[in-house]
């Protein structure tokens, strides 16, 4: 009487030897010294213990009339080696449901999870829309099982839960219980009465050198209809999408310390989004004001590693056989650093995170024909430095042509083609550009695109692009490949090809971007876009103006210090975005300042985050009062000194100031102190303080960009310890969230709601 697990972890899909029929109204036989027999025997003498007290106190209790079951949808996550069964909400559960019991052959496919997920109901699988991953299993549950190690109820497949039905119908209509059902691969289910019903593994299931024959019969609890177990089930999701961010990670694979990915990180900071708009935007939600934020994730690790570019294979030729989990490690996460300042390399990320970003914007917009809300997109660690350079990058109305000098013309010179290809050693695709009659004209107008689907591949295709741009265009403007308004241009002066001719030049007289000459004249500007130095590529265009960047954990301001950059000019502002905000943890050690490189006369202390709950942490809390009490207590101290000295040493008038003047000027000096420790504290409101006007200029609309985290109180005991996690904290932080959501619904004149303490 072997018996074989399915795939899930429950029982196969099996029906029952004998009608059910016969199985209720014959009674258990005795059992013998047969394995059948011991197995009955074990069955007919289970143990009380293994059922709850309160299940046996119902033993007796009166049946009510039959009524089936109603079902509910579950799918199947998997996560490593575990798996577990998570259900719908309620909403897309009904959904499912009707579509099941829809007549007809066709396929029916079912939009579920707030429109993120397809399910084919025929194929019971469930396929994700926008981005890459396996399909999953999906199963209309009824019944269910708990085994001791168990860590919740796991459904059974749906044919051996309809088994179970038939059999529990009759055991109700007849009034016929304490009966058992067995099935073909060896399980026996008892239904000893309405709540009491348990299954027993046949002996022989596991193997006999790791478990006893008692363990082997133990029994496991089971539970007919989702009402009877212990699970969360959602209502489900507001179908009004009011904004819609996308979201970019950092380097390497993983997001966080599990080593999830950005699908799973983004899942999680969508939740927690949900769980604060419920929290702080309640009566806003009850007058249908709001609908939801959805979040989207953006992958561009997988385009350049893997088979995409090759250069896996190419790294781990030349890797050290030592510690090869670290290289391992640094091969897949730290490289993606160099990568990005590769313009080999660069141009495949800028490429990818830009047309990913148009891919699902323009997938979202097909599926939410009725969505007119605004966008923001979120980038993490190396994601912001990408998203920061590609937003400079943008044009608008006012933006020059690309690859247009202003006020100069761009003549070509004499070269021919086979000459250029001889001189980049590239004369065996001669031919393959003859064959599209591509001239050197022609091959100044192809994008990286064009000679891709000549099948030209990725390294001669970034040199006759990089060879084009430097020799067929004017000197001063080989320098970009996209070219903003002249009041963003600058002057780079380590260089002395860097700009045009004084004819053309419209360079005002002080730039945006402010850069000293400098001293060693190590970097060539001549490779860097004109600007903030960025390498030299073709900056793609995004399908649509975003409302707000945010920057998690960011670098840039750390990049462009050594590109060479030493403050931004205050009228700099995105082309085509007008938000910004630069918020980091205090420990992280990838993050840097914005606003520095903005007011470098000011130290300004950046924005403190509220807590999502409406108060400072304790620690802080405490930290900031023990400073304002050392503040009085050395007011109280020295003034007390100094009424003493006068006392004492009666000297004249004129040889120290008054009390009454000691006492102001002892206050005019303390009211600084005092002034930043207010500015540090925030309300119990999410509305901070007011701080001293200093004009931060046009980045973030003349607000605020520098925005800190609290630390927890177990971090403050040891900053090192807790810095790695401090980067990679973002994504489960909802103070975080919360900053995003006000931004977004401040700018929709939706009412913020603190909640009550």
């Amino acid at each position: 009487m072997s018996s074989s697990q399915g795939e899930e972890g429950g029982p196969s899909e099996s029906t029952p030897t004998e009608d059910n029929q016969d199985l209720l109204e014959k009674p258990a036989e005795a059992p013998g010294n047969t394995a059948e027999g011991q197995v009955s025997a074990a069955v007919d003498e289970a143990s009380p213990s293994s059922v709850s007290s309160f299940e046996m106190l119902d033993m007796d209790s009166t049946t009510t009339p039959y009524q089936e079951v109603r079902p509910h949808w579950f799918y199947c996550r998997r996560a490593d080696d575990n798996m577990s069964w998570l259900p719908f909400s309620r909403e897309d559960s009904d959904k499912l449901e009707k579509a099941c019991n829809t007549v007809g052959d066709e396929e029916m496919v079912v939009a579920v999870e707030g429109e993120r997920f397809d399910v084919n109901v025929k194929e019971r699988m469930r396929y994700p829309v926008y981005w890459e991953q396996a399909p999953t299993e999906v199963r209309r549950c009824t019944w269910f099982y708990k085994g001791d190690k168990d860590t919740r109820m796991m459904p059974y497949s749906e044919e051996f839960s309809k088994s179970l039905e038939d059999a529990y119908m009759i055991a109700v209509t007849l009034d016929e219980w304490k009966r058992k059902l067995d099935f073909p691969t060896g399980e026996t289910v008892i239904l000893h009465n309405p709540k009491l019903i348990m299954e027993y593994q046949p002996i022989g299931l596991q193997d006999d050198w790791v478990s006893s024959p008692s363990e082997q019969t133990r029994p496991r609890t089971v539970k007919r209809g989702v009402d009877n177990i212990s699970v969360e089930i959602p209502d489900g999701e507001p179908h009004k999408v009011d904004h819609l961010v996308f979201m970019v990670h950092g380097i390497g694979p993983a997001c966080d310390l599990r080593f999830r990915s950005i699908i799973q990180c983004v899942n999680d900071f969508r939740s927690a989004s949900m769980s604060l708009l419920a929290s702080h935007y309640k009566r806003a939600q009850q007058k249908g004001q709001v609908g939801r934020v959805e979040y989207l994730p953006v992958n561009w690790h997988s385009a350049l590693h893997g088979d995409a570019t090759g250069v896996d294979e190419d790294i781990q030729r030349i890797t050290l056989p030592s510690i090869s989990r670290l290289r391992h490690f640094t091969n897949d996460t730290l490289l993606d650093l160099f990568f990005y300042n590769s313009p080999t390399y660069c141009q495949t990320i800028v490429d990818t995170v830009a047309s990913e970003i148009n891919r699902l914007h323009s997938l979202f917009k097909q599926r939410h024909p009725e969505f007119h809300g605004a966008f923001s997109i979120v980038g993490h660690s190396l994601g912001s430095l990408i998203l920061f350079d590609l937003l400079t990058n943008q044009r608008n109305g006012s933006t020059v042509r690309e690859g247009v000098c202003p006020g100069a013309s761009c003549h070509l010179n004499c070269n021919t083609l086979e000459q250029t290809l001889s001189t980049l050693g590239l004369q065996q695709y001669l031919e393959t550009l003859q064959a599209e009659s591509v001239d050197l004209e022609s091959l100044a107008l192809c994008k990286d695109s064009d000679l891709k689907d000549l099948g030209i591949p990725l390294g001669p295709r970034k040199k006759i692009l990089s060879y084009v741009r430097k020799k067929w265009l004017p000197e001063g403007c080989r320098t970009g490949a996209v070219h903003q308004a002249p009041d963003f241009q600058i002057t780079p002066q380590a260089t002395s090809e860097s700009s045009c001719d004084a004819s053309s030049e419209r360079t005002p007289p002080e730039s945006q971007f402010h850069r000293t000459q400098s001293i060693t004249s190590a970097v060539d500007y001549e490779y860097f876009d004109v600007g903030i130095g960025q390498v030299s590529i073709d900056y793609p265009q995004l399908a649509f103006h975003p409302q707000t960047f945010f920057a998690f954990g960011s670098p840039i301001g750390m990049f462009l210090t050594v590109r060479g950059l030493k403050r931004i000019n205050l009228n700099y502002k995105f082309p085509t975005c007008k938000g910004f905000y630069n918020i980091y943890h205090p420990f992280d050690p990838v993050a840097y300042r914005i606003e520095p490189m903005i007011v470098s006369e000011v130290d300004l202390e950046p924005m403190l985050i509220p807590h999502h709950k409406g108060r400072k942490r304790m620690h802080l809390e405490l930290k900031d009062s023990f400073t304002r009490m050392s503040i009085d207590l050395k007011n109280n101290v020295l003034g007390s000194l100094r009424t003493a000295w006068q006392s004492i040493a009666k000297l004249p008038v004129a040889a120290l100031p008054s009390l009454e003047e000691g006492e102001s000027t002892l206050k005019t000096n303390l009211q600084p102190m005092h002034a930043v420790c207010e500015e540090a504290e925030p309300s119990a409101s999410a509305e901070q303080p007011e701080q001293p006007a200093v004009a931060m200029g046009m980045l973030n609309e003349g607000r605020r960009i520098d925005y800190v985290l609290q630390e927890k109180p177990i971090e403050s005991f040891n900053e090192y310890l807790f810095a790695i996690q401090s980067h990679l904290c973002y994504w489960e932080s909802e103070d975080t969230a919360l900053l995003l959501l006000k931004d977004i619904y401040d700018k929709l004149g939706v009412a913020f709601e603190q909640p009550q303490q």
